[in-house]
C-alpha cells in the first residue's frame, strides 16, 4: 500500500464506534486523575483543592479535545494514529509533573514550566490534527483557528504564572483557564462537526467510569497494607456501595437520556448539547468523583492507621467537606445534565445535595467510619426512591 494512503485521514460516520487505541489513551486519563487526586492529599487544605481543581480543569480540557477529534475522523487510522500516540506519551508526562505543576521540587528540570510546555504540546497537536481532518471542511477549520484565541493568550498567563508563586499564581491559573474555557463557549458551537452521537456519549460514559474507578482505587490505597478488621470490611463494602451508587444515578438514567437526546437533534442543535450537556458539565461531574474519592481515600486512611490516628477519629476539614460536597456537586451535576436534556431539574437529588451539605458539621463529630456509612446510605437511598414506580413514572414523563 503508498505511503499516503497508509496515512490518510479517514472521516468517521454516523456507526463510528470506541476504538481501542482511544481506550488506550484513557489510561493515561487514569494516572492523570490518580495524581490529582494525590496533590490534593498532600496539600490537605482549601488552596490544595483548588490547586487539584485547576489542575483537573487542565487536564479535563486535553481529553475533551480528543474526545472531539475521535467523534471526527478515525484515530486508529492513518497519521492520526500518530498523532494520538505523540499525544499520549506527553501527556504522559505532564501527568508526571501534576506534583509538580505549582511549585518546583530541588534538583531536576522546573517543575511548573514543564507542566505548562507538556500542555501546550498536547494542545497544539490537537490542533494540527484537527486542522488536518478539516482539510475539506472551511467551515471546521474556521472554528478551530478561534480556538487559537483563547489558546495562545491562556498558555501565555501559564508560562507567566510559573514563575509566580502564592495567590497571584492561582489568579493567573484562574485567568487563563477562563479565557479559553469562555472563548470556546462563546465563538459557538457552529463549525464543530459531531458525526457520531453514540460514539461520542460513550466516550463520555467510559471516562466517569474511570474516574469511578479512581474512587475505588483510593479506597484501596487508604485501606493500605493492615491486617483486615470487620469495621474495614464493612466500611469498604460502604465504599464501593457509593462508587455503585454513583454508576447507578449516571447510568441508569442521565447517560441514557443525554445519548438519546443527542442522536435526536441535528445539526447546530446537535453540537450545542454536545458542548453544553459533555464538554462543560460533565466536568463538575468528574469534579465531584475526584472529591469524593479524596474524601474516602483520607477516611480508609483513619480507619486503618491506627498507629497514627486514634480509633474512632472524625473525618473533618477538608476530608470531611470533600466526601460529602463532592456527592453533592456530582448530585447537582446530574440535575443540571437533566435540566439540559429534558427541561426540569431533578428535585430529589438537589434536596439530597442540600441534605449533605447541612450534615457535615455534625459528621465533623462523628467516627470516620460513620462518614463513610452516612454517604453510602445516602445515594442508596437516593437510588432507593427512584425506582419506586411514581418515581419511575415521572421520570418516563419528563423523557418524552
Amino acid at each position: 500500500m503508498p505511503t499516503g494512503r497508509r496515512l490518510h485521514l479517514v472521516t468517521a460516520d454516523e456507526g463510528h464506534r470506541v476504538s481501542t487505541l482511544e481506550l488506550f489513551f484513557d489510561l493515561v486519563f487514569v494516572y492523570a486523575i490518580t495524581q490529582t487526586t494525590q496533590l490534593m492529599a498532600d496539600h490537605l487544605s482549601p488552596l490544595g483543592v483548588v490547586e487539584g481543581l485547576l489542575v483537573l480543569t487542565v487536564l479535563w480540557w486535553c481529553w475533551c479535545s480528543y474526545a472531539w477529534l475521535g467523534t471526527t475522523i478515525h484515530v486508529d487510522h492513518g497519521i492520526a494514529r500518530l498523532a494520538m500516540f505523540g499525544a499520549m506519551g506527553v501527556m504522559f508526562l505532564l501527568s508526571l509533573t501534576v506534583p509538580e505543576a505549582f511549585k518546583d521540587r530541588p534538583g531536576g528540570l522546573d517543575g511548573p514550566l514543564l507542566f505548562v510546555g507538556c500542555y501546550a504540546i498536547v494542545r497544539l497537536l490537537h490542533e494540527v490534527a484537527y486542522l488536518g481532518a478539516a482539510r475539506h471542511d472551511p467551515d471546521l477549520r474556521r472554528v478551530l483557528l478561534r480556538m487559537l484565541r483563547g489558546l495562545v493568550p491562556s498558555l501565555g498567563l501559564l508560562v507567566l504564572a510559573a514563575f509566580l508563586d502564592g495567590p497571584w499564581q492561582l489568579v493567573l491559573w484562574v485567568v487563563a483557564l477562563a479565557v479559553d474555557y469562555l472563548n470556546v463557549y462563546f465563538s459557538g458551537p457552529a463549525g464543530w462537526r459531531l458525526n457520531s452521537p453514540a460514539h461520542f456519549a460513550e466516550r463520555f460514559g467510559l471516562i466517569v467510569i474511570i474516574a469511578l474507578g479512581e474512587s475505588i482505587v483510593a479506597i484501596g490505597i487508604g485501606i493500605g497494607p493492615v491486617p483486615m478488621t470487620w469495621l474495614i470490611a464493612a466500611c469498604a463494602l460502604c465504599g464501593i456501595a457509593v462508587a455503585a451508587g454513583m454508576w447507578w444515578a449516571y447510568f441508569d438514567v442521565v447517560a441514557r437520556a443525554a445519548e438519546h437526546r443527542l442522536s435526536g437533534a441535528q445539526g447546530l442543535e446537535r453540537t450545542k448539547l454536545a458542548t453544553d450537556s459533555y464538554t462543560f458539565l460533565h466536568l463538575p461531574l468528574i469534579a465531584g468523583i475526584v472529591l469524593v474519592a479524596l474524601g474516602l481515600k483520607k477516611a480508609f486512611l483513619y480507619l486503618s492507621d491506627t498507629v497514627h490516628y486514634a480509633p474512632g477519629l472524625a473525618l473533618h476539614g477538608v476530608p470531611m467537606w470533600s466526601l460529602t460536597g463532592g456527592l453533592a456537586l456530582y448530585l447537582v451535576a446530574l440535575s443540571a445534565l437533566r435540566r439540559r436534556n429534558l427541561g426540569s431539574w431533578n428535585v430529589q437529588r438537589l434536596v439530597l445535595a442540600l441534605v449533605l451539605l447541612a450534615l457535615t458539621p455534625l459528621l465533623e463529630h462523628a467516627p470516620a467510619a460513620v462518614s463513610v456509612v452516612v454517604a453510602a446510605l445516602a445515594i442508596l437511598a437516593l437510588i432507593t426512591f427512584e425506582r419506586l414506580p411514581w418515581a419511575r413514572r415521572q421520570v418516563h414523563l419528563a423523557s418524552e
